[in-house]
C-alpha cells in the first residue's frame, strides 16, 4: 500500500511512462489505483514518428501490467518521508509476524 499511498500523492504532476512494448508517454497523472492502472491526460509520445496515431490522444488510460517503468520528477520525490513511510510499514508488518506466535 506504501507505493499506491505514494502514487497518489503524485496525482497532478507531469510523469513519463515506459511501457514494456519500448512505447514512452508523457502525461499529467489523474489517477492511479491499487493494480497501479494509470489515467494520464494531456499525453504526449516521445517517439511521434513510431507512433504518429497517438498525436491525436489526449487523455489515455494505462493498465498496470503494462508498465515496464515509471520516470517521476526529481522535486516531486521527497526521500526522506518515502525512506520514514518504508520503516514505519517495515515496523508494522513486523509486528505483525510477532503478535501472530
Amino acid at each position: 500500500m506504501l507505493f499506491f499511498s505514494f502514487f497518489k500523492s503524485l496525482i497532478g504532476q507531469e510523469i513519463t511512462v515506459e511501457l514494456k512494448n519500448d512505447m514512452i508517454l508523457r502525461g499529467t497523472l489523474q489517477t492511479v489505483d491499487q493494480y497501479f492502472n494509470l489515467k494520464l491526460a494531456n499525453i504526449t509520445t516521445m517517439n511521434d514518428t513510431q507512433y504518429p496515431h497517438l498525436s491525436a490522444v489526449k487523455n489515455l488510460f494505462i493498465r498496470g501490467s503494462v508498465v515496464r517503468y515509471v520516470h517521476l520528477p526529481a522535486n516531486a520525490v521527497d526521500t526522506a518521508l518515502l525512506e520514514d513511510a518504508t520503516r514505519r510499514e517495515a515496523l508494522a508488518s513486523s509486528g505483525k509476524a510477532i503478535s501472530g506466535h
